[in-house]
């Protein structure tokens, strides 16, 4: 039962994680329905590092575009790719930064569902208003490799803002690219270039910490772990296919749509379920 939990678990991230409608949000509301028979520290655990899986369709999809030492790149190829690595890295500045010194805060006060329902219709407003207010505009930045240092780094504090559950990072970062001038494809290129470093770092903290509590993984939810990175990688390959096939053509409202209708959702049910507790 616990492994078919564990397959639930990792098509939801595999989906959310690159559809800018939060997965950090969705496994929240997830466990409220769904909970794994396993212990508190390994679930705050899981809960990040079941994203490696999400990781690993991205190296696999991209892996030419992000290897500096491709043998069939020439000389100026190589260079590109080494200085598209830079950028990622001044990207991910502030989230890091800010992620590391109010992980724990944010874990103890943020991560509940009013937080996670207010911020899905509030970008999903966003969403909306920023497709209409660019409808018709051409972009300023059509391709990834024309991404610049100065707008990696504005980019990369769109993200910090992702730290908030129920926010999204993809959403984030690409709502930030859209309005920085970036194309709708290059803007979701660049966002999935920028969740490798991203969530290895996120991942790595959380096993540390994990790590710390001293309170050791049982083989059941190594099993779950395993389980639950292999299907999120699976899934995510479609998805991300799926997702750059799709903005070529047409815009994020539908997105922006669906984050209100179940941000609605969440209120209704968590205001239920306080009235029900008193």
């Amino acid at each position: 039962m616990e492994i078919l939990k564990a397959i639930v678990f990792g098509i939801v991230e595999g989906v959310t994680e690159w559809l800018p409608i939060s997965s950090t949000g969705h496994l929240i509301l997830l466990n409220e329905f769904l909970r794994l028979d396993v212990s508190s520290e390994f679930q705050t655990m899981f809960d990040v590092v079941i994203q490696l899986g999400a990781i690993l369709a991205v190296i696999v999809l991209f892996f030419h575009k992000l290897n500096p030492f491709s043998p069939s790149k020439d000389r100026k190829q190589r260079h590109n790719t080494v200085v598209l690595w830079l950028k990622i890295v001044v990207a991910i500045l502030p989230s890091g930064i800010v992620g590391v010194l109010l992980d724990d805060w944010m874990d103890a006060h943020l991560y509940n569902g009013v937080v996670v329902a207010i911020a899905l219709i509030v970008y999903g407003f966003a969403f909306l208003y920023v497709e209409r207010r660019n409808a018709g505009k051409q972009p300023r930045i059509g391709k990834v490799d024309a991404i610049d240092y100065k707008t990696a780094i504005y980019i990369g504090c769109f993200q910090a803002l992702s730290l908030i559950p129920g926010t999204s990072r993809s959403g984030s970062t690409i709502l930030g690219a859209i309005l920085l001038g970036v194309s709708r494809s290059a803007a979701a290129e660049f966002s999935f270039f920028m969740a490798i470093p991203t969530m290895l770092g996120a991942s790595a903290i959380k096993i540390l910490k994990f790590i710390l509590t001293g309170v050791a993984i049982t083989g059941q939810e190594l099993g779950v772990l395993l389980v639950g990175c292999a299907v999120s990688f699976a899934v995510s390959l479609a998805v991300i296919r799926g997702l750059m096939a799709y903005v070529r053509k047409r815009s994020f409202s539908a997105f922006g749509v669906y984050r209100i209708a179940l941000g609605a959702v969440v209120l209704v049910y968590f205001a239920w379920k306080t009235f029900l507790a008193v």
